[in-house]
Order: C-alpha cells, then structure tokens, then sequence
C-alpha cells in the first residue's frame, strides 16, 4: 500500500518545502479560474434554455440579458478585489460574513460554499463529459461512469500537491481560452465578411408574445450562473506567492477580463447564428459545427471545452479544503481538516470532497442541468452575505474611500440578492433542499463547536476536577487457556508490580472449569484464579459484572483497575479472519468504561 501511494501521490514533501508549493499568477490563473471560465460554455446555454420557452424569437434578449450579467460580473470583481485587501489570509464570504453580520450569517455563508464547491466539481465533471458525449454520441450511456472516472484522476492528481496540478491543468485552460478566442474571432469574421445569412436570428428591438419581466428576471439568473467559482481566489489568498494579496487581486482582474469577453462572444454569436439549445448537442457544439463543420477546429475546440469543464473542478479542489481549513480552526468542523498530508496539501479536505461529489454524480445520474440550478443559488447566497458584510464593514469603519467601496458593494449586494430571490421564484422545484440542507449544515457545525468547547473544558487544568490520586493497581487478566500468549501477558503484568493479579476465565461446561482449575493450580498457583461459569456461553456479561464487583471495592481505597487483554498477531493479516477475535470483542466493550484502564499485550506468531 505504501509502495502504491507514492507511485500514485509522490514522495513525501517536508513542512519546509511549503513555500515551494505556492502559486505564481499564471499558475494560479489557470487553477482558481477554471470554474469561472469553463461556466463559458454552459452559462449562454442556461439563457437561451429559458427564452426557448416563449419562442426561438425571444432569443435576441439573451443580449441586454448578457450585458446585465456583464455588470454583475463587474460588480463581483471590484467587491471580492476589496476582500482579498481587506481580509488576506483568506476565507472569503465564511470570513466576511461571520465578523461583520455575526456567527450564523458567517455559518451559512461557509456551509453554502462548501456544499457549491462539491457542486463545482460534480457539475463540473457532468458538464465535461457532456461535451465529450456530444462529440461521441455512442458514449452517452457510459456518462455516469466516465464523471466518476474523471473525479478520481482530478482527486488523486490534486493529492500530489497544488503546483503540481497547476503545472499539469495550466495547459488545458489557456489551450480553451486559446480555442474560444479563435472560435469567437473566426465567427465575428464571418458576420463582419457576410459569411452568416443574416436571416438566421430576430432583429433586436422585435416585439415577442408572451414575454415578461418575470421571465426575463428568470433567465438573467439562470444566466448568472456563469459566474459561479468568481469567488474562489479571494478564499485561496494562502494558495499565493508573496505578496499574496497583490498577486491574488491582479490574477482576479485578469480573470474577470477573460470571462467577461468569452462570455459576450459566445452570447453574440449563439444569438446571431440563431442558435437553439438541444439536449444531445450544446451551444458552444452548435457554435463551432456552423463555424467550422466537424473538422479538426471543431474536435479541438470540443475537446478543449471537454478538458476545460472537467478540469474546473479543480476550482472547488482548491478552494475547498482552505475554506474547510478555516472552518475547523474555528472549531465547527472536524479538526482533521486543518492536516496537511505527505505532498502539503489538505489531503483531508481533498479526498471528502472527491467522494462527495461522486455521491452527487451517481444520485443525479451526471445530468447536468438538474445540478446547475442548485450550485448556481448555493454560490449566489454567499455572494450576497459577503457584498453584505462589506457593506457593514465600510459603514463601521469608513475608511478613505469608503463611499466608492460602499456603491460597489451595495449594487453587487442588491443584484446577488435579486438573482437569489428568482432563483428561489423560478426553480423552486429544483432548489428547494437549499431549504434543508443549510439549517442541517448550520445545524451540524454548531453541535460540533458545542464538541468542542465541552472538551476542552473538560481537559484544561484550571477547570477540571482535581486528579483522584491512585493508591494501588488491581490487574484483572482474562484468559482462555493456558499459553504462550497468557504466559506472556502474565509476566508484563507481574512487571507492573501491581498488588494484586487475578486471572479470569469463563467455561460454558462445569467439567471443563474444573478440569481448567486443576491446571492452573499445577502451572500458576501463585496467581490468583477466578472462575465464572456461564451457562448462557456469554463472555462479555460475566466479565463486566466481576470487573464491576473488583471496581466497587477497589475505588474505596483509591485502587486502579486495570484490564490486561492478552492477543496473539497472525503473521498473515488474513488469518485474523480463521480466529474468534474474542479479544478484539472485550477491547471494543471496555474502551467505553469508566475508571478502567484497558491494555492489550500483543503476542506475535513467527509462522
């Protein structure tokens, strides 16, 4: 197993090597905003899902539709650019929120980014292997297996440390930055050239039946959800080389640039093209087929999009176990999160979010649509508390330049609420365990904080009970025969100079105790020998009443009882299974027993 986790991981890196695993900006680009860039090639295809209900007519407001998009874009970059300097070690919307609007605003905030991010990765996955089911229809019935195969790659090549993954994901994103520029050039090309009839789409401006502000409000969120994975560098600030916040600050405007002209160039030109959303085909598919044809252009911007859309769950593999790192140091989730494992990563964090997200893809069966609703709201939550706490913060302290702060907040805080709100108007049948989920979560880190505070209050010297000195040691030792293994256990207990030793055995037949307290008087007879017929053949019941019995007299005079558990180790580890592992049984049951002190002495087996 050793020999196979480094082959797979890589040899162990020592703490000192930290600083080698930081990210430069190009690196840090291409792994923290490949969420956002990938949302490319399904955030224009939500848009048009939604306009196709009234009429392929109403396909021109996916325009107007994008530019507001575009401004929250803007909004969202210029606010989490105040965070990352407001707050540089990290934590985003968790940090924000819990020290401007309170504990619970901060709770749900951490709860909800660390549900979206297992949603980046399994909506990440389920929308690659999409593209990649759409180049290859004879793969279709395969996606549920092909997502999952993808998870377990991106878990394991995020377990060999983050600037290894960066050094190996960089290539993909730029390469799908490259491919769509080209894509988006080529098409703007062709319209410019006269190339498109331009018969294929409604001008804008044209009246539509049936439309409404509802719908359109509708199909901005559904939008919007473009955006999501905006926030992941201002929590990944650690993740930086030196200076971390300016770096973190220049690599979230360039992202911001790079969606925000992939995104209006895949908007004009399905628009213009007249592009209609298909289950078996996506837009940015369409796109390039009307483009290109199915040559080389078009399997290489397939194949970048494919790369790009599993790759972008490495947004959520790096984000995640920071975001779970700050959440267990402030004791509300488990504190195994904040260990680094042997390549320096949260090897913790990394692998629960891998198996979480494969739970996602097999419940959802990899279909991504019924995902992206609900990842979509699960970011848009926090981003409205963290626009919210930034608001508290520059009222509270008014800093210079605190006005312009204080506009850029309060519009990104209002349209993040709206696009909350719609979400929760439009596609309530499909978000509604938002509902459940969030209270559980708060729900859950507050049992654990409760955890942990009643530990640590029960082990801190100032306020525990004073120590009952021990006076003595009584060694109860239970065994089944006369061995090797009782031998030895014998002789460590007689080490221990304890002041008294009994030995306990348990037969189910009269005959056999009998026989048994022969031997043991001609072998040990300066040990003590209690034996306990069971006619119920129960070992354990018997044994707990006689330990009980030896404690209750043994406390009166400050006496430790201890419990010595002989066990012999098979040289075969699948041996264990040929054996009773009564032993193992008695271990289990003591653990949970006060004021008894269990010890097993191991007998190894040579053969």
């Amino acid at each position: 197993m050793a020999a196979l986790k480094r082959l797979l991981i890589g040899r162990p890196l020592k703490s000192t090597e930290l600083g080698e695993q930081k990210l430069n900006k190009k690196k840090a680009l291409a792994i923290l905003s490949s969420d956002a860039l990938s949302s490319v090639a399904y955030g224009p295809e939500q848009i048009l899902l939604v306009l196709v209900t009234v009429s392929t007519a109403a396909f021109w407001y996916s325009i107007p539709i994008g530019i507001g998009v575009l401004i929250l874009l803007a909004a969202l970059i210029l606010s989490y650019r105040q965070i990352i300097f407001a707050y540089p070690h990290g934590g985003g919307a968790y940090v924000v929120s819990k020290q401007n609007l309170g504990i619970y605003p901060g709770l749900v905030a951490g709860g909800s980014l660390l549900v979206d991010y297992i949603l980046t990765v399994a909506v990440s996955v389920s929308a690659g292997t999409d593209a990649l089911t759409s180049a290859f229809p004879a793969l279709h019935e395969h996606t549920v297996g092909i997502a999952v195969t993808f998870v377990i790659l991106i878990t394991l090549l995020n377990l060999r440390g983050v600037t290894e993954s960066a050094s190996i994901l960089a290539y993909p994103v730029y390469l799908f930055a490259f491919a769509l520029f080209i894509l988006i050039g080529v098409g703007m090309y062709n319209i410019v050239t006269g190339h498109v009839s331009p018969h294929l789409h409604t001008p804008v401006g044209t009246p539509v039946a049936g439309i409404s502000l509802f719908l359109l409000l509708k199909a901005f969120a559904s939008g919007s959800s473009a955006l999501t994975g905006v926030e992941a560098i201002s929590n990944a600030i650690p993740n930086f080389k030196d200076p971390a916040p300016n770096n973190a600050a220049k690599t979230l405007m360039a992202m911001g640039i790079l969606l925000a002209v992939l995104f209006s160039g895949i908007v004009f030109l399905a628009y213009y093209l007249g592009i209609s959303p298909n289950l078996q085909e996506t837009v940015v598919s369409q796109i390039a087929n009307q483009t290109f044809g199915r040559n080389f252009m078009y399997f290489f911007i397939q194949g970048t999009t494919a790369l790009i859309l599993i790759l972008a769950a490495n947004t959520g593999y790096s984000a995640f176990p920071l975001l779970a790192v700050n959440l267990a140091k402030d004791r509300f989730i488990p504190r195994m999160f904040t260990v680094r494992g042997d390549r320096l990563g949260y090897s913790n964090g990394i692998i629960i979010l891998g198996l979480l997200s494969i739970v996602l893809i097999v419940a959802f069966h990899g279909q991504t649509e019924h995902l992206i609703p609900l990842y979509a709201v699960g970011v848009f939550i926090p981003f409205t508390l963290s626009q919210t706490g930034m608001i508290v913060k520059w009222i509270r302290e008014k800093p210079q330049g605190w006005v312009t702060k204080l506009v850029i907040n309060t519009i990104g805080a209002l349209i993040s609420f709206t696009v909350s709100v719609m979400f929760f108007a439009t596609k309530f049948a499909q978000i509604w365990p938002v509902l459940i989920f969030l209270p559980l979560i708060v729900y859950l880190f507050h049992r654990i904080k409760k955890h942990y505070e009643a530990v640590g209050e029960q082990l801190r010297l100032s306020t525990c009970e004073p120590a009952i000195p021990i006076e003595g040691n009584v060694i109860i030792l239970p065994v089944s025969g006369i061995t090797h293994v009782v031998e030895h256990s014998l002789n460590y207990a007689k080490s221990l100079a304890a002041d008294q030793i009994i030995a306990v055995y348990i037969p189910f037949e009269r005959e056999e105790e009998n026989r048994f307290e022969e031997k043991w008087q001609k072998w040990r007879p300066d040990v003590r020998l209690v034996t306990l017929h069971s006619p119920y053949r129960s070992i354990i019941h018997p044994l707990s009443k006689f330990i009980d019995t030896v404690h209750r007299k043994a406390s009166e005079s400050n006496y430790q009882v201890t419990v010595i558990i002989p066990q012999f180790i098979p040289k075969r580890s699948w041996h264990n299974l040929l054996h009773n592992q009564t032993s193992l049984m008695i271990r289990t049951y003591l653990l949970f027993r006060k004021d008894v002190v269990v010890t097993t002495v191991p007998y190894h087996l040579k053969k």
